[in-house]
């Protein structure tokens, strides 16, 4: 399955468990009507700050969206994900690129890492959701500037931030080179987020 594929099954599967109709997910997101159902049927290619409003909606994190759909999962996920098994996105915006790292067996972590391009920036509207969820950014190479809220950090090769997603975050890397990092996020157990719909 395909990056596209897995995110249109899971915005349908999350729109499905809320009951809600496209309308009403177009009004929670601020996202159109149209954008959402090209997402849902595979044939958009959605940019960070779409996404970051469908799961602001949703009350889960971005991350999820890249989850294998409950419909496909198997009794009991693999503890092991190789390499080319990783899911890979691109935004189109600004040309990141996010790598799930983590396997498919559920854990309370999930690991995610990013290649982000010199020069560019993406700014999350990330507010209150249902679920707390916390995450750490690792920088491995390069330099990033990270907001979040109004306090900002530059963060050089080693620097660690942690952060709750529950304000406006964005992410600036102020070189002229890529920098990379790995991004750790707590995750509520499959039945607290299957008790916020």
């Amino acid at each position: 399955m395909n990056v596209h594929d897995t995110i249109a099954r899971r915005v349908r599967e999350l729109r499905d468990a809320k009951g809600w109709s496209l309308d009403a997910l177009a009004e929670r997101s601020k996202v159109s009507r149209s954008n959402i159902s090209l997402i849902e049927r595979g044939q958009s290619s959605p940019t960070a700050i779409v996404l970051d409003k469908l799961s602001m909606a949703f009350g889960v994190s971005l991350a999820s969206l890249f989850e294998q759909s409950e419909q496909v999962r198997v009794p009991e996920p693999a503890p092991h994900c190789s390499r080319h098994e990783q899911l890979v996105w691109t935004d189109p915006d600004s040309g990141y690129v996010r790598r799930n790292v983590s396997p498919p067996a559920w854990s309370p972590i999930q690991l995610v890492e990013v290649s982000f391009p010199p020069g560019k920036q993406v700014a999350y509207e990330t507010g209150v959701r249902d679920a707390d969820i916390h995450q750490q950014v690792w920088i491995l190479d390069g330099t990033m500037e990270v907001t979040v809220g109004e306090r900002q950090w530059r963060l050089a090769a080693g620097d660690c931030l942690a952060m709750k997603l529950d304000c406006p975050i964005v992410f600036r890397n102020p070189s002229r080179k890529a920098a990379r990092y790995l991004v750790a996020l707590s995750k509520p157990s499959f039945d607290e987020s299957r008790s916020h719909g």
